[in-house]
């Protein structure tokens, strides 16, 4: 990623958002430096970022903007299951210079088992990156002709299917907030896709086995949501303090001078700041373990998902704190941190960072047992 495609995004934030997609200038660049394909495997013309650099960068672009942030987490965390994919497969689909994948990877579709191919259908919510994918995919439960639950090939009950062709993307995106990622509803009406373009997502069998395809997909994908919201914060933070000489209506003294607002600034930038140093130290213990070991104990996945949804949480009232001391400078549409504030509210509730993820962290703190496996 580079310093003229953050700027593009900063530059085009406000047409992102009213075209309903990301601008195409902002695509483009993100194409060329190959910031779609961070987390690809090299094998596949991917970049094979590290863990970190890659949550950096989205936390970066969230930064610039909340929609071309949370479009290149999606397509890197669904880049993730490259490394799963038959060789031949995954060069078809990651290999060429413009890939971009996307989808939603809750199983709330079917893919029915024949001999060599899958037949897919169902319907999809949150088809984030929907407008520049190449190809998108889908979860989807294993089922035979009768419709009742298989394995696929190899194992597994429950999969992620890349559908290069038979998408229909609905017009469903009218939102409050991360209006330029295009997350509308897709359909997928009994498109035939080989079986090998299904990933089971219930076993794990790594064809690139490195680092950082030992990660949990679900992990990444939490962790992602919470950096690309770590930078919605941050830029609010900026927004804030440049509005330092603003004197609101009936008072004698600027927002800089106010203590109440250097109260609410100080916090923000201390719970964004403290939420992104747990990430940062708790993806190294991490890093540094699987690297080793070749695995990740419970203790470490948990502590992971902890720090996501701890930032998410922490993310969410910095902006607020912002917007609120703002006053009326924040109301307008035209204000950057207007915007910032409808999209961490928007991103907040997705299910990865959502607040219940708490509930089985506190449960396995406490010794009792846990079911961790969506961890």
């Amino acid at each position: 990623m580079t310093a003229e495609t953050l700027e593009l995004a900063t530059h085009h934030a406000a047409e992102t958002e009213s075209r309903g997609r990301l601008h195409p200038a902002v695509v483009d660049a993100l194409v060329a430096d190959g910031t779609f394909k961070l987390w690809v495997p090299t094998d596949y013309n991917g970049a094979g970022t590290t863990l970190a650099g890659g949550l950096d960068a989205m936390r970066a672009l969230g930064k610039a903007d909340g929609a071309t942030g949370w479009c290149v987490m999606i397509a890197n965390t669904t880049a993730l299951l490259a490394a799963r994919l038959d060789a031949t497969v995954a060069h078809q689909i990651f290999g060429p210079d413009g890939a971009v994948c996307g989808g939603f990877a809750a199983p709330v579709g079917t893919a029915t088992l024949h001999e060599s191919n899958v037949t897919i259908s169902g319907r999809w919510a949150w088809g984030s990156g929907s407008s520049h994918a190449t190809t998108m995919g889908a979860g989807v439960r294993i089922v035979d002709r009768e419709g009742a639950p298989a394995q696929l090939p190899g194992g597994g009950q429950v999969g992620f299917a890349f559908v290069p062709e038979g998408v229909e993307l609905l017009d469903t995106w009218q939102v409050s907030g991360l209006q330029g990622t295009a997350s509308t509803d897709y359909v997928i009406d009994d498109a035939v896709v080989p079986v090998d373009h299904v990933v089971a997502m219930d076993q794990r069998r790594l064809v690139v086995d490195e680092t950082l395809y030992r990660f949990s997909t679900f992990g990444a994908l939490a962790l992602g949501v919470a950096m690309v919201m770590i930078g919605m914060a941050e830029r609010a933070i900026e927004e804030l303090a440049a509005l330092a000489g603003k004197v609101p209506q009936g008072s004698s003294r600027s927002l800089a001078e106010r203590a109440p607002v250097q109260l609410d600034l100080a916090r923000a930038e201390a719970e964004t700041r403290s939420a992104r140093a747990f990430v940062d130290q708790q993806v190294g213990t991490a890093w540094e373990q699987v690297g080793g070991s070749g695995r990740m104990d419970d203790e470490q996945r948990v502590a992971l998902r902890l720090a996501a949804s701890h930032a998410a949480t922490a993310a969410v009232s910095a902006v607020d704190r912002c917007y609120a001391a703002a006053g009326g400078a924040a109301a307008y549409q035209s204000s950057p941190l207007q915007r910032v504030f409808r999209d961490v509210h928007v991103a907040s509730q997705h299910a990865m960072v959502a607040p219940r993820v708490f509930e089985p962290l506190g449960r396995h703190r406490f010794g009792l047992p846990t079911d961790l496996a969506s961890l």
